[in-house]
């Protein structure tokens, strides 16, 4: 499954738009160039949705939001909209501030989204209006584990149902499901935690699959997220002795842009619930 859709992205080469925040957006071009796919930035309004007319989708992270960037998102969101493009919401920290939490909320109100990826607690924050987070991680009460899983893909098909967009969320078990079907997928590696913004390099990879290959929007969620795990894991392998979570962020970039589809298929550990 995962195969065919990673080598989409590599021959589609999608131009994908991120208006995503100013902590990670150098590592989420990177992750984008190493996927095959080729980013743009551009969060003012003046130019916001003429980008986003030429891309073929959408990445909107509110990480870093402020007052000149918000406009931004929802006239990037309208315009994608508007052209059928694929449009992926990284709700960052949703739950942690009122500003954060309008903002998202609004967002899923105003704007179609095709996935929407984040944190447990983000993603019930913006289910159940409010929430909270430890800054801009999930809550701790709110992890998914083995004796949670199976009410956790009831929940996050219950919201894909409601929003109709796939809800991919990531922890150390990740979920990624529509209102029918979820996937739970094990890979990764802990260190991925040490990095900042492996979820928004995760967001901005999931666009490009998603605009890759436009009719499997579940199936590539899902090969998105097992992608970036398999590549967290294969970025701790060749750490040195004496590196640490610099070296493991380049490893994962690394890892990502010599991924081929036989790998990512042998090495993805996915079950569908």
């Amino acid at each position: 499954m995962h195969k065919e859709l990673l080598e989409n992205v590599r021959a589609c080469r999608p131009l994908i738009h991120s208006i995503t925040n100013y902590v990670t957006v150098n590592d989420c071009a990177n992750m984008l160039l190493a996927c095959g796919a080729s980013p743009i930035m551009a969060d003012d309004i003046g130019e916001a949705a003429e980008i986003t007319a030429v891309c073929g989708g959408l990445n909107i992270n509110i990480g870093t939001l402020n007052e000149r960037t918000i406009p931004a998102m929802f006239a990037a969101g309208r315009q994608a909209n508007a052209l059928r493009h694929p449009v992926v919401l990284d709700p960052v920290g949703a739950g942690a501030s009122g500003l954060r939490t309008r903002t998202a909320l609004r967002l899923t109100e105003e704007v179609r989204f095709a996935v929407i990826r984040g944190n447990i607690s983000e993603i019930k924050t913006l289910a159940q209006g409010r929430g909270t987070t430890k800054g801009v991680d999930a809550d701790p009460v709110d992890v998914v584990t083995e004796d949670t899983l199976d009410a956790a893909c009831a929940f996050v098909k219950a919201f894909a149902a409601k929003t109709g967009a796939v809800i991919a969320v990531t922890g150390a078990i990740d979920i990624v499901a529509d209102g029918q079907t979820a996937y739970c997928i094990r890979n990764g590696h802990p260190m991925m935690g040490s990095v900042t913004g492996t979820g928004c390099q995760l967001s901005a990879l999931t666009a490009a699959f998603v605009t890759a290959n436009p009719k499997e929007t579940l199936r590539a969620a899902a090969a998105a997220v097992c992608a970036m795990g398999v590549c967290g894991e294969i970025a701790e392998k060749r750490l040195g002795a004496q590196d640490g979570n610099a070296a493991y962020r380049n490893n994962m970039i690394d890892a990502m842009y010599r991924l081929d589809g036989d790998t990512l298929e042998r090495l993805a550990k996915c079950e569908e619930r």
